[in-house]
């Protein structure tokens, strides 16, 4: 354990990002034997006109139009994290590759390097590393220069699979990957991914919140207000309903199949094919929307199973997702379709489904198996999966990694 190290975490997911997010949930846990520097993906110019009303734009106003940096307090976490949000950048991930993204891209990145220099300048560190979680576009890794110990990336999706992310930041990540002292990966494919470009790729899983979601057994929550009028069996999702993990036409068929039961989906809504098949038009789904994380045992406590209804495809062969932690920590049982060698080491503790005939089966028997031991099995699995083992694993990492260092420089 590096007690006596600053980290400087730049990335891509916002400490008020409406989701929970890893970054956020590795500094909670850092921040208990660490200080935590944590900086915001900066506003584009288009992302402050956009939401130039919003809650936290207006409070950032007076920094943002004047160029400046700004220091903040984040509610609800340890006073070792001090939360930075950049000054604004432009957006050029619309331009193609060629002189003058390059250009563009150089006085972006000044921009953010500039706002990390004033940090180790007002906190005078001089010993730290520099933590850039999934955020290639600026300051993959620092100048030598900057006085980091080692410059770490952590890659937790596959940034080739998404037209947006794939335009400009796949080929950005290879660079940062090939950069970087250490990169961290949140699967075995992503490690396949990226030991290419780096000889030190490690898996570092994603893990839960096991004390927010295990509320779910020990405590009892009154139902929301979305299912007060269900009487029968809730099977339940939770998390981002996007168009490149979701499988809407499995979930069309689980409502078709079990018309006696409901599908409460819980999360963000970002598309709309959803609306395309019909899902809005059937009468046994409710979608609850967006929860804060402090919310969704409320939830949970209230389904009778739960779900990963995700396509099989090359991005999700990528993903160790957040919410099967989740699900586990609060004893629920699972039923997933076969997108990654990840979800299949779960295949002890979940209902895995290699076809939809299948996922729709699995469900009845789940309902049918469930019960106080299975529970406890889940929850005991979860707790070995927690941000603090993710946390310890990681300085491992380090430790091994300067241990090797000074042993080549000591030839």
């Amino acid at each position: 354990m590096y007690r006596d190290l600053d980290i400087i975490y730049f990335t891509l997911f916002p400490w008020d990002h409406p989701y929970s997010s890893v970054s956020l949930s590795f500094a909670k846990e850092f921040a208990k034997n660490n200080r935590i520097f944590y900086v915001n993906h900066p506003y584009s110019l288009k992302d402050f006109a956009g939401n130039f009303n919003s809650k936290m734009a207006k409070e950032r106003r007076g920094h943002l139009l004047t160029n400046k940096m700004r220091y903040e307090k984040i509610e609800g976490v340890s006073e070792n994290i001090i939360g930075i949000h950049p000054p604004l950048t432009l957006p050029i991930n619309w331009l193609s590759e060629g002189g003058l993204y390059k250009s563009l891209s150089a006085y972006n990145n000044k921009i953010i390097l500039n706002t990390i220099k004033n940090v180790i300048k007002d906190y005078k560190l001089d010993n730290f590393i520099f933590l850039n979680c999934f955020n290639p576009y600026f300051a993959g890794a620092l100048p030598k220069d900057f006085g980091q110990i080692v410059n770490i990336y952590q890659n937790i999706d596959d940034m080739s699979e998404e037209p947006y992310t794939a335009k400009h930041g796949a080929r950005l990540e290879r660079e940062v990957a090939t950069a970087a002292d250490i990169v961290t990966v949140t699967s075995t494919n992503l490690w396949e991914l990226m030991s290419p470009y780096n000889d030190e790729v490690h898996i570092v899983h994603n893990a839960a919140d096991i004390s927010n979601f295990e509320r779910v057994i020990h405590e009892k929550f009154e139902k929301p207000e979305e299912i007060k009028h269900v009487t029968g069996k809730v099977i339940g999702f939770v998390g981002n309903l996007d168009h490149c993990r979701i499988d809407y036409p499995l979930l069309k068929k689980v409502a078709e199949k079990h018309s006696d039961k409901t599908i409460l989906l819980v999360g963000p809504i970002n598309n709309t094919e959803y609306k395309e098949i019909g899902l809005d038009q059937l009468p046994n789904i409710i979608f609850a929307g967006s929860k804060d994380i402090t919310e969704l045992p409320r939830y949970l406590q209230h389904m009778d199973c739960t779900m990963i209804p995700f396509l099989c495809n090359t991005l999700t062969k990528s993903i160790y997702p957040l919410k099967i932690n989740e699900y586990l920590a609060a004893g629920k049982a699972v039923i997933s379709t076969s997108f990654s060698k990840d979800i299949r080491g779960f295949a002890d503790y979940i209902y895995l489904a290699e076809n939809h005939e299948k996922f729709l089966n699995l469900i009845d028997l789940a309902l049918a198996e469930n019960s106080e031991e299975k529970i406890q099995s889940r929850n005991a699995l979860a707790r070995t999966n927690t941000w603090a083992a993710r946390v310890e694993e990681f300085w491992k990492i380090l430790e091994d990694y300067m241990m090797k260092k000074k042993k080549l420089h000591s030839v």
